[in-house]
C-alpha cells in the first residue's frame, strides 16, 4: 500500500465524509438496525453517533489503520460495543448466518470486487437479516452521468479507486438481497457528479 493510500487518504475520507450536510441521511440509513449488525468500510466512525439503541454490538470491517486511530473518539464514546474484526470486506472472516444486519455507508463505490462483497455480505447475514446502504453511484440524470464519466478515472486515482458509476442496486439485487425500499436523491452542498445518492434496505433472499 502506497504511503499516500496508508498516509494521507484515510484523513481526506476522514474530512469529506465527516460533513454535516450528511448527518440527516446517516440517521436515516442506520434507523432500524437491531441486534449484531456488520459494518464494511467502517472508515473513522462517522456512523457511530447514528446507531440506534437497538444494536447490541457491531463488527467493524476497515482496512486502513489509521481510520481505524481516527474511529477512537467516536467508538470509545458509543453505548454500542464496536470491534475492529475484519479488513477485507471480499473475504469476511465470520461463519454463515452471524448477523442480524449490515451496514454500508460510502463503500461500494470502492470495494475492488463488489459482487464478491455482497456475495460475503450475504452469507453472513441470518436468513431474514437487513443491508441498510447509503451509496453513491449512476445519476438518474443523462447530463450528470456524463460528467461521472468524465470525471471518473481521475477519481478512481484520488480516492482509492472510487467508481461514479457503479449501478448499486442492480449490484446488491444480483447478489441475492430483495430491495424491499430504496431512494436516488443528489445530496446537499456536494457536486452532482459525487453526490448521486442511494439509500436503501435490502433482505437476504
Amino acid at each position: 500500500m502506497s504511503l499516500y493510500r496508508r498516509g494521507v487518504l484515510p484523513r481526506v475520507i476522514n474530512c469529506a465524509c465527516g460533513a454535516k450536510s450528511a448527518y440527516p441521511s446517516r440517521r436515516r440509513v442506520c434507523a432500524g438496525l437491531s441486534g449484531e449488525v456488520i459494518e464494511i468500510g467502517f472508515g473513522s466512525g462517522h456512523n457511530v453517533p447514528f446507531y440506534p439503541e437497538t444494536v447490541t454490538r457491531v463488527a467493524a470491517v476497515e482496512p486502513a489503520d489509521l481510520a481505524w486511530k481516527l474511529a477512537t473518539k467516536r467508538v470509545t464514546a458509543s453505548s454500542v460495543p464496536v470491534e475492529r474484526s475484519g479488513l477485507d470486506g471480499q473475504a469476511l472472516p465470520f461463519p454463515d448466518d452471524s448477523f442480524d444486519a449490515a451496514l454500508s455507508t460510502w463503500t461500494m463505490c470502492t470495494i475492488p470486487d463488489l459482487d464478491a462483497a455482497l456475495l460475503e455480505l450475504r452469507r453472513v447475514l441470518r436468513p431474514g437479516g437487513k443491508l441498510h446502504f447509503l451509496e453513491h453511484g449512476y445519476a438518474p440524470d443523462e447530463s450528470v452521468l456524463r460528467w461521472q464519466r468524465r470525471l471518473e478515472p481521475t477519481n478512481k486515482r484520488l480516492f482509492g479507486g472510487c467508481h461514479l458509476t457503479r449501478r448499486i442496486g442492480d449490484a446488491v439485487t444480483a447478489a441475492g438481497f430483495d430491495i424491499v425500499e430504496i431512494e436516488q436523491f443528489y445530496e446537499k452542498g456536494a457536486p452532482r457528479p459525487m453526490a448521486a445518492l442511494n439509500l436503501g434496505i435490502a433482505v437476504r433472499a
